[in-house]
């Protein structure tokens, strides 16, 4: 079952889905789910839902504000990413979830992707609401990541950018933009890949759009949520990696996981980054956060339940 939802976000009103399992009896864990870097829902969320709700879990699914089929606040420009302000509007899906009444509200489940799964480590980590969580493909370091993706000669060019973006800005003009992808990897853009650029190019003509706000480099790049890692626990933490990912550089994340503690586990894909969406990539990625859902919100939840039972 999928119903078409919105709530209110302090001031922004946000879209998307909530699934369902059929046949539950009472209320039942909910996963939380929001896209990355300028993505939307219709990029692959769906089949992850899916796969989530036949195992009895219900979602919800939402467009970031600004991005698809969700508003930005009153006054502020729509395709701009501050990464806080989105960790803030998980949080807002978290309570919106908790307030259905399909919902087992003390079992909420966070997931995100590459940049949305930076967020939900994030949330997990501030939000004790969160009883489990899974980032696939994650950032780990915004300035590493810009320090990758900007070739060195660029470095100044890009910041006299941005703080001529802050003066336009400051006297009224409208904000700088900048492509979200370019087909050619030296054009500047926000994420300069082929792989980037193969995977949006796909939705050109649907909601997406093909460019952030020149402000959304500067949010970038101070956004260090590998910070928090080692703040989930006891919160239970699964990541999953591609290694060959060069996008956000899939040995950070490694490294990363590291400084985490337990309870966690690391799960590698084949390929690169948006490899995760799809194929054998998708059949690991989603199975493994099912799974890993199931294990945290339902049976680990159900075997205490069954032991005071016999005693």
């Amino acid at each position: 079952m999928r119903e078409d939802i919105e709530f209110n976000a302090e001031g922004a009103t946000l879209r998307g889905w909530f699934y369902g399992p059929d046949g539950a009896g009472g209320a039942v864990p909910c996963i939380v789910m929001a896209h990355g870097f300028s993505a939307i829902k219709e990029m692959h969320l769906d089949e992850y839902a899916e796969v989530f709700c036949h195992a009895g879990l219900a979602c919800v699914v939402y467009d970031n504000r600004g991005f698809g089929s969700s508003d930005a606040a009153a006054g502020r420009s729509r395709q701009e990413i501050d990464p806080w302000e989105q960790i803030r509007d998980y949080q807002h899906a978290i309570t919106y979830a908790q307030e259905r009444s399909e919902v087992d509200a003390s079992r909420i489940g966070v997931w995100g992707s590459s940049y949305s799964a930076a967020h939900a480590y994030v949330v997990a980590a501030i939000d004790r609401r969160v009883k489990a969580v899974c980032g696939q493909v994650p950032l780990i370091s915004g300035r590493r990541a810009f320090e990758m993706l900007v070739r060195i000669d660029n470095w100044e060019p890009t910041w006299q950018l941005l703080a001529a973006d802050r003066l336009a800005r400051a006297r009224g003009d409208a904000p700088a933009m900048m492509p979200v992808v370019d087909d050619d990897p030296t054009a500047q853009s926000a994420l300069p890949t082929p792989d980037s650029y193969e995977f949006f190019h796909a939705y050109e003509g649907t909601s997406w759009k093909n460019q952030v706000t020149l402000r959304t480099l500067e949010l970038f790049q101070g956004y260090e949520p590998g910070e928090y890692l080692k703040r989930i626990s006891p919160t239970p933490l699964l990541m999953v990696v591609a290694p060959n990912d060069r996008l956000v550089a899939g040995e950070l994340a490694c490294e990363a996981y590291e400084t985490a503690a337990h309870p966690k586990k690391l799960v590698l894909v084949p390929g690169g980054h948006f490899d995760a969406y799809v194929g054998r990539g998708f059949e690991i990625s989603s199975g493994a956060a099912r799974d890993w859902f199931v294990e945290h919100l339902t049976t680990a939840v159900a075997e205490p339940a069954q032991q005071l039972a016999h005693t």
